[in-house]
């Protein structure tokens, strides 16, 4: 089968988990997922997505999945098709609240910043909101429904723009290429420069230097 067909089947199957979980369209559906809850340096970030009919966006997946260039031109797509919402946390509130509860405040920020109420929610993971909207948490839903998909896409392209940002702030930790992340290069410079003022200083390879 060739693989446009495949992506369309694809996104039909995401589209139809939404409409399933809405009641076939009766209720206004936003998709709520997020990105940053790893690193050791940056906000978290989460997005909000409600698409107010079936939209072609025929490579749409989980976040992860995907290319920065593909989810650079999904993300430019979803907010044509879409209402979009972010919320995003402070690394000096996730000290205050935990990671946890930052996320959760988080992916709240991103409901309420919608141009329109949705009236039920779907929650990637395992977390519910301090909403008073009908929701249904669904452990990997970005790989389930159409809308925490895209969820999961603006929240990640919102995020890595973001440490592009804080890395021309400071250059010498190389965030514009591990996003904060944990990774090899990242705990070189951590060790070599000290945490920064965007380093989340609860979290331990950051506390273990302090």
């Amino acid at each position: 089968m060739p693989e446009s067909i495949l992506e369309i089947n694809s996104t039909e199957r995401l589209f139809a988990f939404d409409e399933e979980a809405a009641n076939i369209g009766q209720k206004q559906l936003a998709g709520i997922d997020e990105a940053g809850r790893g690193p050791l340096a940056g906000p978290v970030v989460a997005a909000a997505v409600i698409f107010l009919r079936r939209s072609p966006l025929c490579k749409l997946n989980d976040s992860k999945k995907l290319r920065p260039r593909l989810r650079e031109a999904l993300f430019a797509e979803i907010t044509q098709h879409a209402l979009v919402g972010v919320g995003v946390v402070s690394e000096q509130l996730i000290e205050e609240i935990n990671i946890y509860q930052a996320t959760r405040l988080a992916m709240k920020r991103a409901v309420m910043s919608l141009s329109r109420s949705p009236e039920y929610i779907l929650v990637d993971g395992t977390m519910t909101l301090d909403l008073p909207v009908p929701q249904k948490a669904v452990v990997k839903g970005d790989q389930k429904s159409a809308s925490v998909a895209a969820a999961s896409i603006v929240a990640k392209v919102f995020r890595d723009a973001w440490m592009v940002h804080l890395d021309e702030l400071y250059p010498e930790y190389g965030f514009k290429t591990h996003k904060g992340y944990p990774t090899r290069h990242h705990l070189k410079c951590l060790g070599r420069n000290g945490p920064s003022p965007v380093h989340r200083k609860t979290f331990g390879p950051v506390r273990r230097l302090l």
